[in-house]
């Protein structure tokens, strides 16, 4: 199915690169430069989500500049990198997941939708939007344990600081070391299902939140390149242009990539930010029952969220959150189409 499609009314033609499909990319590449590339976007990305994290599970509401200032005095830039080591570990099999379902889905629903009737912007929207929801379902396997060790990791450093006592007052007591001893420590404490705590929240979290983001980015796409066809068309009616057509170079397609990307993100971290909230604090909070340390239950995280600051406490991070979404998403996008066109096979291969 071709999702890159570009024409508008006035007779006015933007030619857009057709869109790659699953059939046409070289797996083994995909997945090694996949690996190599997103490894690097998630390293200069990382300190927005130790940010972030540590903003959703403190009870008062604490500035990013604060949080920033306090971090680097007491850890230093090491501080921001709490973790790192083990989250680069599961995004190598996690995005081998992600990239995989998301392309299978994508390619296998948009033939199937356009074949049943729907115009060509429904079949983007609605295939991308199942790929979405795919690709976030398969790679949770991988990215819960990894949250749940990492996250742990992130704030450990934040509590031992000297004025973390009322900050994060519920954070787990125990001392890890490193992933490695953190996941035998979870492991040993709570069993397998202390890997996958907030698993389900996880799921109801990042599956929409996927879907409304890939949905949201194909309309945006489409929209962004309707909107500059009748722009170019009404420059053709005033004899501006010649109506022979447009055909964007790299950097004025990575642009409208971006644009939509920040667009997406916007929505996407609007609408899922309380559960992501909830899921954080599931992951990284315990409470104290007869002197023992218990997990949370979701309606006991809704209820101290609502006692804090009420529904504006299901918003700490958002600024970081959507900040690391847009950023990640506009990195992603760009690299992401990049290691396409860098893994599709070659012409003899495909016509063999």
């Amino acid at each position: 199915m071709s999702l890159s499609a570009a024409e508008d009314d006035s007779g006015s033609e933007i030619h857009i690169p057709a869109d790659i499909d699953w059939h046409m990319l070289d797996k083994s590449k995909f997945f090694f430069l996949g690996a190599a590339l997103f490894s690097g976007v998630s390293a200069a990305l990382y300190p927005i989500v130790v940010l972030k994290t540590r903003q959703q599970v403190s009870s008062t509401q604490i500035s990013c500049f604060k949080m920033s200032f306090s971090i680097m005095r007491y850890e230093g830039l090491r501080g921001f990198y709490r973790g790192f080591g083990t989250s680069l570990m599961g995004t190598i099999p996690a995005r081998a997941l992600y990239m995989g379902a998301l392309e299978v889905t994508k390619s296998s629903v948009g033939t199937a939708t356009v074949s049943l009737g729907f115009s060509d912007t429904t079949a983007t929207a609605i295939a991308s939007a199942a790929a979405g929801l795919s690709s976030a379902m398969a790679a949770q396997l991988v990215w819960t344990p990894i949250d749940v060790v990492s996250q742990r990791l992130m704030v450990q450093g934040y509590n031992n600081s000297n004025s973390s006592k009322s900050v994060i007052p519920n954070v787990n007591s125990c001392r890890y070391r490193n992933g490695l001893d953190a996941f035998r420590k979870i492991l040993y404490a709570d069993g397998p299902k202390g890997l996958y705590r907030g698993f389900g929240i996880s799921i109801l979290t990042y599956a929409p939140s996927n879907a409304v983001w890939w949905a949201s980015y194909s309309v945006a796409h489409k929209l962004i390149w309707s909107g500059f066809g009748c722009s170019m068309g009404k420059k053709d009616e005033d004899g501006v242009r010649g109506g022979s057509g447009f055909r964007p170079d790299s950097k004025a397609l990575m642009a409208v990539q971006g644009l939509s990307a920040a667009m997406a993100s916007g929505v996407s971290a609007l609408i899922t930010m309380p559960l992501d909230t909830i899921k954080t604090r599931l992951q990284v909070l315990d409470r104290e029952e007869n002197g023992k340390r218990k997990p949370l239950t979701v309606l006991q995280t809704v209820r101290n969220l609502v006692k804090e600051s009420g529904l504006a406490a299901c918003y700490r991070g958002l600024g970081p959150r959507w900040a690391s979404m847009s950023m990640s998403a506009t990195t992603m996008i760009t690299t992401y189409e990049f290691l396409k066109r860098l893994s599709t096979k070659s012409q003899e291969s495909l016509t063999s």
